[in-house]
C-alpha cells in the first residue's frame, strides 16, 4: 500500500501543489520562491527519507 498524498490549492492570488510519499528515498523538488524555506523543506525531506514535491506560484 502506497503512503502518498497529493493536494493542490488554487485561489485568485496563488497556486500551490504538494505531493508527499512517506515511503520515498529523501528526494525533494521544492519551488516556493522563498530560498530559506526551500532549503529547510529540502533538509526535512532528506533527513526524514520521504519524497516531497512542492510548487508554489503567486503572492507568497
Amino acid at each position: 500500500m502506497a503512503r502518498t498524498a497529493t493536494v493542490s490549492r488554487d485561489t485568485a492570488e496563488t497556486k500551490i501543489s504538494l505531493t508527499v510519499d512517506l515511503d520515498g528515498s529523501g528526494r525533494a523538488e521544492i519551488a516556493t520562491g522563498l530560498g530559506f524555506f526551500d532549503h529547510m523543506l529540502t533538509l526535512l525531506a532528506g533527513h526524514s527519507l520521504f519524497d516531497l514535491t512542492i510548487s508554489c506560484a503567486g503572492d507568497l
